[in-house]
C-alpha cells in the first residue's frame, strides 16, 4: 500500500482523536484528500501520508542527515533500556499512546513493538523532515503528524499515555489530552548521559562536560508533586561504523567550544543515564 493509503486507513479508524485547529471540533469525515470537521474546515494529507497542523514555516536545525543518524543509533539500541522501562510501567491493556517530539519516529515504533503492537500510537513533531521520515513507519496502529506542542491537535482526554522523551513540555496541553487514569512519562537526562561524547567534544572540566537536570526536574515536580521517579543507567559498546552517527545525532557538536578535531576511538562505548518521571492522572 502507498503511504497515503495507509494513512487513510489509520484515520478511518482513529479520526476522533483529532480536533480541528481552527474551531477545535472533532474531525468527523474522511475525504479523498484528507479530513473535515463539522464546520467544513479541511485538512489535506501530504503525499507522504501525514497531516500538517502547522501552516506556517518552521525553522529547524534537525536536517535529514542528523535525523537519519539518529535513526541508525536508535535502531542499534541506544534507547532500548529506556523504552523497556516505559513499556514495563504500562499494564497489559491496549493504550492510545502519544509520542511528544517524535523526531523521525523510531522510538514510538520500537515501544509499540515491545508491547506486541497492541496499542495505537500517534507521534508528532514540529520538524517536517522528521515527520517525512517517520511516515516510513505508518501502519494500522501508528501515525505521524506535524504539530505544535503548545497547540495539540487532539481532543480532550484522548490518550492513555503521553511519552515525552527528551522533548520540551507543555503541561497545560498534556493535562488536557491525557485521560483520567492515564500516564504522563517524561524522560530527562542525568549527569552522565552520553558522558563519553561530552568528554570527547568538551573535555572533562567544561560546563558542558555533564548535564544538570535540576531546572527541568523542579518544574516537572512543581506541576506533578506525586510523581514516581526511577533511574535507568546502562552502557552500550558502540561499533566503529556508528560513532560518527552518534556525534551527528545530537546538538552537542554545534557548540562553539566543541572540539572540531575528533578522534572517535574514545567512543567505543556510550553511557545512557536518565531519570524516568511517571505521573498517574486520577
Amino acid at each position: 500500500m502507498k503511504k497515503n493509503d495507509i494513512a487513510k486507513s489509520f484515520l478511518e479508524n482513529n479520526l476522533t482523536h483529532f480536533r480541528c485547529p481552527t474551531c477545535h471540533d472533532k474531525f468527523v469525515n474522511l475525504t479523498d484528500n484528507g479530513i473535515v470537521c463539522p464546520n467544513n474546515h479541511n485538512l489535506d494529507l501530504s503525499k507522504k501520508g501525514s497531516l500538517h497542523f502547522i501552516n506556517h514555516k518552521v525553522s529547524s536545525e534537525y536536517d535529514k542527515d542528523m535525523l537519519i543518524a539518529r535513526r541508525n543509533i536508535i535502531n542499534f539500541g541506544l534507547f532500548d533500556g529506556i523504552l523497556n522501562e516505559i513499556a514495563n510501567k504500562l499494564d497489559a491493556n491496549p493504550k492510545n499512546i502519544l509520542d511528544v517530539g517524535c523526531g523521525e519516529g523510531t522510538p514510538l515504533k520500537i515501544l509499540l513493538e515491545k508491547r506486541e503492537n497492541i496499542d495505537i500510537g500517534i507521534g508528532f513533531d514540529i520538524s517536517k523532515p522528521g515527520i517525512n521520515l517517520a511516515t516510513d513507519y505508518n501502519a494500522a496502529n501508528k501515525f505521524y503528524c506535524v504539530a505544535d506542542l503548545t497547540q495539540l491537535p487532539f481532543i480532550d482526554q484522548s490518550f492513555d499515555v503521553v511519552v515525552d522523551l527528551f522533548s520540551p513540555s507543555s503541561y497545560l496541553e498534556f493535562n488536557r489530552v491525557i485521560k483520567k487514569g492515564g500516564h504522563l512519562i517524561k524522560i530527562i537526562p542525568n549527569s552522565n548521559y552520553l558522558i563519553e561524547l561530552r568528554h570527547l567534544l568538551y573535555g572533562e572540566n567544561s560546563n558542558h562536560s555533564s548535564y544538570d537536570n535540576h531546572k527541568v526536574l523542579d518544574l516537572y515536580l512543581k506541576n506533578y508533586p506525586n510523581s514516581r521517579i526511577s533511574n535507568v543507567t546502562y552502557t552500550l559498546n558502540l561499533p566503529e561504523n556508528l560513532r560518527d552517527d552518534l556525534i551527528l545525532m545530537t546538538p552537542m557538536h554545534w557548540g562553539k567550544e566543541a572540539n572540531t578535531k575528533l578522534s572517535t576511538d574514545q567512543l567505543s562505548k556510550i553511557t545512557v543515564d536518565v531519570m524516568v518521571l511517571d505521573t498517574k492522572f486520577v
